[in-house]
């Protein structure tokens, strides 16, 4: 079967991540760092706000089990995509919320599923999450992948919303 990814900022990416490798579908995740202008980033760079890069996490995932638009729609439930840059008490442009699209196809999708969440008025602010061209995935260090497998009582500032 072919496999598509989906690349997604919504915060701290262990709590996302957490919660994506639970869903039906969804066959492999990662989390690394996306969007910036820095080449090969690392924990210590993005975490200071400057690199331009979010937290982000890489969802591979089979289309004939779960569309990318369920993926969308599971990702404005997991997190609060009505405030700029922070999830919790993470703050700073890295934890922004963000779709990073790997085709045409999937922008126009993305841009659907945020006007129907927009729409359905369940969040009471205005949709901050940005919709951007993918250009490149940096894979993030070994101890922050399956974070919250590894360490079951990490801190993590995400969980589903009706």
């Amino acid at each position: 079967m072919e496999t598509e990814l989906a690349t997604l900022a919504g915060g701290c990416f262990w709590g996302v991540e957490e919660l994506f490798s639970k869903l039906e579908g969804v066959v492999a995740t990662r989390v690394g760092y996306t969007g910036g202008l820095i080449e090969n980033p690392t924990y210590d760079l993005v975490k200071l706000g400057t690199s331009g890069h979010a937290e982000a996490v890489q969802i591979e995932f089979l289309p004939e089990k779960i569309s990318f638009e369920k993926i969308l729609e599971y990702f404005f439930r997991l997190h609060d995509p009505t405030t700029l840059n922070q999830q919790g008490n993470d703050k700073g442009t890295q934890y922004r919320s963000a779709i990073f699209y790997h085709s045409e196809l999937q922008k126009k999708n993305a841009e659907h599923v945020k006007k129907n969440v927009t729409d359905s008025k369940k969040w009471q602010r205005p949709i901050v999450t940005e919709i951007v061209p993918f250009v490149k995935f940096y894979l993030a260090e070994e101890f922050h992948q399956q974070y919250l497998k590894k360490n079951p009582n990490g801190y993590n500032c995400h969980y589903l919303r009706k």
